[in-house]
């Protein structure tokens, strides 16, 4: 598809409205440095000023943050070990996606944080790398860099894709303009039936839209769990253990709440909690303090000991082995309309979960998850806390919950399979031009 007048217009305008917020990008690293430092870095690569010579990469996958990049892994691993040749670039938004692929392949792969939007910055990102396959992780539909790849030939999929309701009414008010980005995709490798359909809705083209299934069932359990889930269980001692995961802001006092209502009935209760964002790390693990209750972290102690009523999980990367180390977990991101959080890291090591009940993120897996008994969802913060008591207090039912979160998981893989099916006919050999 070429580009025509109309498409010319609607990219001038969209472009000329970015380059107007242009200072808004740098007011936003600047407001975010002063919370996360690491914003503060590496401003160049947001505006595509690189230092080193123009390479030319192979497979290039862009994933926003932590939990897109872990989606990634079983296509990355995958394609790496059947072509190893293969010169790989992995971009993310945050700096916690980019201490996540740091930790995942170090220098095997090639990472830089991915330009703004700006035609400008777009341009110069694709002419330092030109990449000859592009692979975009979920919904990350920005105009000028598919646009741009599509005008100098890049063969471009988006994987494990996935577009609630809420976000298909948003996309609707550009509607012209996001017809035309998604009709410049290869394939789009949808999540589920659903999410193909809407995006269907938004201007794709339905011979496009693939139902793959969702990569996230296919994440392997972390090597070493037993050994890890062993040595918690060492120092910690044999207690009961919950774990708050994911939580935003705003959900922190309900954690603090929940806590102190739990142990008013298991007075040795253990609350692990891993806070959504790195910043929140300090103030988290502070408001523990203030609580009154001896608090240690991942970083300073390693492992909570036998006295220790609360311990944060202050690193990044290892949050599936702690869900291991619990009998119950609450997922964040769904006390407040946030959308939910990856329900299925917990069911994959066995852990019983529950939410509360915004969860439009992740509305067909919480569906399948609650139908199958494996998922229990209040409908706020006092729901959630009879709901952790039940399952605390009765181990046939987490027995229950667990096992058919196991069964869920398994029956779900595959999507890795038809992924690589899908994108086989465009992965470059390397050594071509």
């Amino acid at each position: 598809m070429r580009m025509d007048l109309t498409e010319r217009f609607l990219r001038g305008l969209y472009s000329a409205v970015l380059y107007v917020l242009t200072p808004v990008t740098v007011y936003h690293l600047v407001w975010r440095g002063f919370r996360f430092r690491e914003y503060f870095q590496r401003w160049n690569e947001r505006y595509a000023s690189y230092g080193q010579p123009q390479r030319r990469i192979d497979v290039w996958l862009h994933a926003v943050s932590v939990g897109e990049v872990n989606a990634a892994v079983p296509v990355v691993d995958a394609l790496r070990r059947a072509h190893p040749d293969l010169r790989w670039l992995v971009t993310t938004i945050t700096p916690t996606g980019s201490e996540r692929v740091r930790a995942l392949w170090g220098e095997g792969v090639e990472h830089v944080y991915v330009p703004y939007d700006l035609p400008g910055a777009i341009s110069r990102f694709l002419r330092h790398y030109r990449p000859r396959l592009a692979l975009v992780m979920e919904t990350e539909l920005w105009p000028n860099l598919l646009f741009g790849c599509r005008d100098q030939g890049i063969p471009t999929y988006i994987l494990n894709a996935r577009l609630s309701a809420r976000s298909l009414r948003g996309y609707r008010v550009l509607a012209p303009l996001i017809s035309r980005v998604v009709r410049t995709l290869k394939r789009i490798g949808a999540q589920s039936t659903l999410d193909g359909k809407r995006f269907v809705a938004l201007g794709a083209m339905p011979g496009g839209v693939v139902d793959t299934g969702n990569l996230k069932f296919d994440i392997a359990a972390p090597e070493g769990l037993a050994d890890f889930v062993r040595a918690f269980g060492d120092q910690a001692g044999q207690r009961p253990v919950w774990i708050a995961a994911s939580t935003h802001e705003d959900e922190e006092a309900a954690v603090i709440a929940l806590h102190r209502e739990l142990r008013q009935r298991w007075p040795d209760l253990l609350l692990l909690w891993a806070p959504r964002h790195p910043e929140r790390f300090p103030r988290v693990a502070e408001q523990a303090q203030t609580a009154g209750w001896k608090v240690a972290t991942r970083r300073k102690s390693t492992w909570p000991n036998a006295g220790d009523d609360v311990f944060v999980i202050d690193t990044l990367g290892e949050l599936m082995s702690f869900y291991a180390c619990a009998e119950v977990a609450f997922v964040g991101g769904s006390l407040q309309p946030i959308g939910g959080h990856n329900l299925l890291e917990p069911a994959a090591v066995g852990t019983a979960m529950v939410t509360g009940p915004h969860l439009h993120n992740f509305a067909e897996i919480s569906k399948r998850l609650k139908e199958a008994g494996a998922l229990l969802i209040a409908e706020d913060a006092h729901g959630v806390g009879v709901a952790l008591a039940e399952l605390l207090g009765d181990p046939e039912a987490r027995r229950k919950c667990v096992e058919a979160g196991r069964i869920l998981v398994e029956q779900g893989r595959g999507a890795l399979a038809k992924t690589l099916q899908m994108i086989d006919a465009d992965l470059p050999v390397h050594g071509d031009s």
